[in-house]
């Protein structure tokens, strides 16, 4: 639910971002526009999919739902350059050695950890 709710969400302010905001900026400056708001919508739909499911003071579980959750982002996204828009695999992988790609995979590695740094945090304040 976590990685499918923020490919839903992203996959729409991409819309946005490549119809508006691409050809005025280019790509790094509206990726890096786009990106926060990503964070920011990552962080929330983790901690409500973890606090639905109980993970909110399971690190361990947390950690599993963050590796799943960046797996089936990833095999969506793939799967969408693929078929819907006629790229190869290896030319979406090559999209990531651009800057505006490096910046969308450092935000999708983030998108993992968000699950396991919540826990961490829950866990430590519950204790404190």
């Amino acid at each position: 639910m976590y990685a499918l709710s923020v490919f839903a969400i992203g996959f729409a302010l991409g819309a946005i971002r490549i119809l508006l905001l691409v050809p005025r900026l280019g790509d790094t400056a509206s990726v890096s526009l786009e990106t926060p708001v990503m964070l920011a919508v990552s962080w929330r739909m983790s901690r409500w999919s973890a606090k639905k499911h109980g993970l909110l003071t399971d690190t361990r579980g947390a950690l599993s739902m963050g590796a799943i959750a960046a797996a089936v982002l990833m095999s969506a996204e793939l799967a969408t350059a693929v078929l819907c828009f006629n790229r190869t695999v290896a030319e979406y992988f090559a999209g990531f050695r651009s800057m505006a790609g490096a910046i969308g995979l450092a935000a999708q590695l983030c998108f993992a950890s968000f699950p396991f740094l919540q826990a961490t945090r829950n866990r430590i304040a519950s204790s404190a």
